[in-house]
């Protein structure tokens, strides 16, 4: 049994080594998010020496641009090897829907994967019979930051709820602070408002904006415009010209209370700047979204026509091992799709959000691909617009429901 065993260990090495060719990682991951990107490929290539992999990143916040150039190679047919995407309706409702993507229940099968990713998140990776691609990650996007030193300088406390938020706001302008909350460039302003959203609607509310039970003009989505508009008026002015990292940056250096973002700003809290979380950065649910985990994750899929596909599948049996996601996650501010994961290699706030993702209301996140297609969120941005220079709630809410009517959202 053992020579067997030997025998198979071996021809198994050999076929690692015997791996030629190259392997095109297309992504968005760049920066700041670069260093857990660059410690997977490290693990890839120590696997398969002989493969040139080419690390094909475009830069941009949550792959505005990466999906524009992915869109010109997938339709002028040059698809890379395997491309970054939001598990769920972004790749779902574009490239499966378009036939141009491989089924990978086969991989899911082999690898044991059925097991080791929950049922849910499966589900969402689903569509007619097929799975479609692999989640290396779980991040969450209703996530509230701050430096509890500064709170604790400034009298205040992590508000509950929106109608607390504005409290706050108001008692720390009246100690100077113009601008209490930091904000960035519009798809971060779009990020800030589906945690608004959930708060104001509740898990089952937001379900139904997706699913076509409640429209974007029904009163109660009104109302989330409204309260959006009263949270936008504690930010600062300049926020269009603002990248995510620096509107953390404004919290860090005490120019800001507070930040909204998904939880690669722990990610870049604690790996790029050094910070140490739950001593130097603290973190609570949005307000109003205690209980509930609003998810995105990240995949990989492969795209049919793919000219080094068994690199690509060997990229993606990593990618979805225990192994390459309890090396990928710790850096990148994210955890594990896995249900076994070892606690211990994560930090702080890594914990505290597996026992969250165990524990808490599971939803999907609308700005990080998951509830809607990318025919319905590509068009959100001019939502938001519509909505900043007129601050019309009714006409934000009449301009979502007329894009929601055209893509047949919850058909």
């Amino acid at each position: 049994m053992r020579k067997w065993l030997l025998a198979i260990g071996v021809a198994l090495g050999l076929s690692a080594l015997a791996q030629t060719g190259k392997l095109e990682i297309f992504s968005w991951w760049a920066g700041d998010e670069g260093p857990a990107l660059e410690a997977l490929i490290k693990l890839y290539k120590q696997k398969y020496p002989g493969v040139e992999v080419i690390n094909a990143t475009v830069t941009g916040g949550a792959g505005v641009n990466a999906k524009a150039v992915l869109k010109t190679r997938m339709l002028g047919g040059d698809p890379p090897d395997t491309f970054q995407v939001h598990a769920g309706q972004e790749l779902i409702g574009t490239w499966v829907v378009a036939d141009r993507m491989e089924d990978l229940t086969g991989l899911f099968r082999q690898e044991g994967w059925l097991q080791a990713f929950p049922k849910g998140l499966i589900d969402l990776l689903s569509y007619k019979g097929g799975i479609w691609s692999v989640p290396v990650n779980i991040h969450r996007s209703n996530v509230m930051w701050y430096i509890p030193a500064k709170l604790r300088e400034w009298g205040v406390t992590p508000p509950k709820t929106w109608a607390e938020f504005l409290a706050t706001c108001e008692t720390l302008k009246k100690k100077g602070l113009q601008a209490p909350l930091a904000l960035g460039e519009n798809w971060t302003q779009q990020h800030l408002w589906e945690s608004v959203a959930l708060a104001t609607l509740g898990p089952e509310g937001w379900n139904n904006l997706w699913n076509g039970k409640l429209k974007f003009t029904d009163p109660k989505a009104v109302a989330v415009w409204e309260t959006f508009g009263k949270v936008l008026d504690c930010a600062n002015k300049d926020a269009a010209g603002l990248s995510w990292q620096q509107a953390v940056d404004r919290v860090v250096q005490g120019q800001a209370a507070f930040n909204i973002m998904g939880d690669w700003a722990a990610g870049y809290m604690a790996t790029t700047l050094k910070l140490r979380p739950g001593t130097d950065f603290a973190w609570a649910p949005s307000p109003g979204t205690s209980g509930v985990f609003m998810m995105l994750s990240d995949s990989f899929g492969l795209p049919k026509g793919a000219k080094n596909r068994q690199n690509a599948l060997n990229w993606l049996k990593l990618v979805g091992s225990k192994e390459g996601q309890d090396t990928f996650n710790p850096l990148k501010g994210s955890i594990a799709a896995r249900l076994d994961s070892d606690p211990a290699k994560y930090n702080a706030y890594g914990q505290s959000a597996m026992k969250d993702w165990k524990s808490n209301r599971i939803v999907g996140s609308l700005v990080h691909g998951a509830v809607a297609p990318e025919s319905f969120m590509s068009q959100f941005g001019t939502v938001m617009e519509i909505f900043l220079q007129s601050r019309n709630p009714q006409a934000a809410a009449n301009a979502a429901q007329a894009i929601a009517s055209q893509v047949g959202l919850g058909r």
